[in-house]
């Protein structure tokens, strides 16, 4: 269906290898909370994909003008108050529930403006997703946890606006390592005034490597590779799955098992996502 370059993946389980990546590192991410804590893994994550980045691309950033280095501080400061405050809200809930509450961001964002009747079925759709996570029909759920987890989500929406102006100025390459490494700047504070990193031994230091690997490096090759081959249109419908893949992962890696309501709410999600997918104009 694809035409591809010799030994490139496939672009279709390129994404789904890319997904898994990340929700495993999501979930390996969630088992070092109670060791490093969340401080610790979240400057873990940030720093070493900003030095794997760094090292991949060699961006040189002595001639990038005022504006370029603005936009890279507000495109890093989006990327690391996502992934800290994502990290708080999935030690609080299970992680497809956070990944489902944290995906409502895009799509609030891909639905705002919008007057289409349809488009008002998805956001109504999504709407009920969220009524169905809510604490009143699941006495188990956290009420801080879904909050922090739709904040996530906020941060991820202004991610993608930023990222779609710094897009335009900078290269791929050289905008996601500066976002990244400005974003570092933001999350490793945290994890040294906390005191997380001081029990930080070889053993966990590989381990922040590995969720770093699985969470950002990888997922990022892999995605990059697929985006020459898909449509954009066909690569976000890929994309709304991720709370499914995180529901699948929780359950795998973190033995954290979904009511049936629950599962319906990450079901009306998915569906909302794929449906103003297909059915949105680009703006």
């Amino acid at each position: 269906m694809f035409r591809n370059k010799k030994n490139t993946l496939p672009a279709i389980p390129a994404v789904l290898l890319s997904m898994i990546s990340i929700q495993s590192g999501a979930s390996l991410a969630k088992q070092l909370f109670p060791v490093l804590g969340i401080s610790g893994v979240a400057t873990l994550r940030i720093g070493i994909s900003a030095m794997v980045l760094y090292g991949f691309f060699r961006p040189d950033f002595r001639k990038r003008t005022r504006k370029e280095l603005l936009l890279g501080l507000l495109y890093g400061l989006c990327l690391g108050a996502m992934n800290l405050i994502f990290y708080f809200a999935i030690q609080r809930i299970p992680l497809g529930l956070g990944v489902t509450l944290e995906f409502l961001g895009p799509l609030v964002l891909a639905l705002a403006g919008s007057h289409k009747l349809l488009d008002w079925v998805w956001a109504l759709l999504a709407g009920l997703g969220i009524f169905l996570i809510a604490p009143w029909n699941e006495g188990t759920v956290d009420v801080l946890g879904i909050i922090l987890a739709i904040l996530a989500g906020a941060f991820w929406a202004g991610y993608i606006v930023i990222g779609g102006k710094i897009s335009k100025v900078m290269k791929s390459g050289d905008a996601v390592t500066l976002g990244m490494l400005f974003a570092s700047l933001f999350v490793i504070p945290f994890g040294v005034f906390s005191g997380d990193l001081k029990v930080l031994n070889g053993n966990l230091l590989l381990l922040g490597l590995a969720v770093a690997l699985l969470t950002s490096a990888i997922p990022f090759s892999l995605d990059m590779g697929a985006l020459r081959q898909l449509p954009s249109k066909t690569f976000s419908i890929l994309m709304s799955l991720h709370p499914a893949f995180a529901a699948l992962s929780g359950l795998l890696f973190l033995n954290e098992q979904l009511s049936l309501i629950q599962a319906i709410a990450i079901g009306c999600v998915i569906a909302a996502s794929i449906g103003a997918t297909l059915t949105i104009k680009k703006k």
